[in-house]
């Protein structure tokens, strides 16, 4: 009986785990925006990751989108990142957003997609605003 109860317990906290950290990948991503955190954002960055910022877009390497998105933080130092609508399709993650700076607004876009049981970053976009 005790280890029917110690089983039924470990099951059920393994179910409540998984529900609670499903939404973590893209949480985390969005407090790093809100600091200007990037090796909090470079943490969920795939092996290549497609970035577009305002001067230029490509496909980067994971230790290249963090350096280029170290820059874009360092350049524009954040204000503050006002998440307008998150959500999950087909177990793919999404955000938008806007992150101010001192140099200007921009429309934010996250992209994030399951791999290996977690979620990862496939892509992020800059917009500007005018």
């Amino acid at each position: 009986m005790k280890s029917l109860f110690t089983l039924l317990l470990f099951t059920v906290s393994f179910i409540f785990a998984s529900f609670s950290t499903s939404q973590s990948g893209i949480d985390d991503i969005i407090n790093a925006l809100r600091s200007g955190n990037a090796s909090g954002i470079s943490r969920y960055i795939d092996e290549n990751v497609e970035i577009s910022l305002p001067d230029k877009s490509d496909n980067y390497s994971k230790a290249q989108a963090g350096i280029i998105l170290k820059d874009f933080f360092n350049n524009n130092s954040i204000k503050s990142f006002e998440l307008k609508h998150k959500g999950d399709q087909g177990g793919r993650q999404f955000c938008i957003g806007t992150l101010h700076t001192k140099t200007g607004s921009y429309r934010t876009t996250v992209f994030m997609k399951p791999k290996a049981d977690k979620q990862v970053m496939g892509e992020i976009r800059f917009q500007p605003l005018n």
